[in-house]
């Protein structure tokens, strides 16, 4: 029989808002995650931990100094000390957790900073267990106006606004289902386009949630449709994608894009066990 075709590594990226560091998060295969520093400035790259199971990337959050990670992990070891799933902070990019929240189901968990110092836990119907609280970071009840329940656009969709990206409209179809419209201006008379699909109706290599994009000119004048782009930000004057694994940079001027670079290929990363440095 033929063999199906390579899916890629699925990659997602948490930008610091007041610090040159960011934290990737790889997929792939399915039930391998691994997590990459990723220094902006430098555009130089640390592996720091794999975990056997699924990170829900957008329930997961890096705070402003970009210190902090906390994410909401999944491998169905019921019997676990944290029954089969978990909400976690760690010192980024590792994952080896200085906060823990047993949870025991896939929903809700994860969380937001609202400062360096504080953080907000998504446990709006399902409580999580404390079995290890961070020393030096406070939690503060839900901060937010925006609501958007207790699952992954509760958390991802604030996230988004939070670093500057306007919600445009929600709509829900038959087909492909419902998506969430996101804008940001990116400068030279340009907006990125992020479109937040939720849909069981999805293609290989995508989950329930995933996002698309596209650029457009702020007249409405021209739009370059960005299917490939699974993730897509500002990152100071250039705008960043992951495409197929791969993560690009390029800058833009008036009439396009500048000449793009490949910063990081995380397809070629493979399981291996690696200890936190704490």
């Amino acid at each position: 029989m033929p063999q199906p075709p390579a899916v890629p590594s699925r990659v997602h990226i948490l930008l610091a808002s007041n610090s040159p560091m960011a934290v990737a998060i790889r997929r792939g295969p399915a039930k391998r995650v691994c997590t990459v520093g990723w220094n902006r400035e430098k555009d130089t790259f640390q592996v720091g931990q794999w975990l056997k199971g699924r990170i829900y990337e957008r329930r997961s959050d890096l705070s402003p100094d970009g210190k902090h990670l906390i994410y909401f992990a999944f491998n169905g070891r019921w019997q676990s000390e944290v029954a089969g799933s978990w909400t976690a902070i760690s010192f980024a990019p590792y994952l080896k957790a200085v906060g823990l929240w047993a949870n025991g189901s896939a929903w809700n968990g994860g969380g937001l900073f609202t400062s360096k110092n504080e953080y907000w836990l998504n446990k709006f119907t399902f409580g999580h267990g404390a079995l290890r609280v961070p020393k030096n970071l406070n939690e503060v009840p839900f901060p937010f106006h925006e609501s958007y329940g207790g699952e992954c656009p509760g958390v991802y969709y604030v996230r988004l606004q939070r670093q500057g990206w306007r919600f445009v409209r929600y709509e829900k179809k038959a087909n492909p289902g419902a998506y969430t419209l996101f804008e940001k201006a990116i400068g030279k008379g340009w907006l990125l386009e992020k479109t937040a699909h939720e849909s069981q109706k999805r293609g290989l290599g995508h989950g329930c949630y995933f996002d698309t994009h596209c650029l457009k000119r702020e007249n409405g004048s021209e739009v370059i449709d960005k299917p490939g782009w699974e993730w897509a930000d500002l990152d100071g004057r250039r705008i960043v994608w992951v495409e197929k694994g791969i993560l690009h940079a390029a800058d833009l001027s008036h009439d396009g894009f500048g000449p793009e670079k490949i910063l990081y290929d995380f397809n070629k990363l493979t399981y291996q066990e690696i200890k936190a440095p704490y």
